[in-house]
């Protein structure tokens, strides 16, 4: 099952771990994110193994609040699928 998006507080940011079969499905995916992220130009911060990607998604400038630029970028990295 696909966890879903975590709003987090104290900075406000979006957090999500995606699982995948193998490494080869990551390493796709991961080069899917970039594209998507060189497009938009909005770079989360992102931690990786084997068969999963940890991302957080902060607003721009650290200090915002999250709006509707952050929660379209999630929902754009959602339709990258695994």
């Amino acid at each position: 099952m696909e966890q879903p998006w975590t709003k987090r507080q104290r900075p406000d940011r979006l957090e999500r771990r995606i699982e995948f079969a193998d490494y080869e499905s990551t390493r796709l995916f991961l080069e899917r994110l970039n594209e998507l992220s060189e497009k938009q130009q909005r770079y989360p911060d992102i931690s990786f193994g084997r068969t999963y990607v940890n991302l957080t998604l902060r607003a721009e400038p650290d200090d915002n609040p999250l709006g509707d630029a952050e929660f379209s970028f999630a929902t754009a990295v959602d339709a990258l699928g695994n």
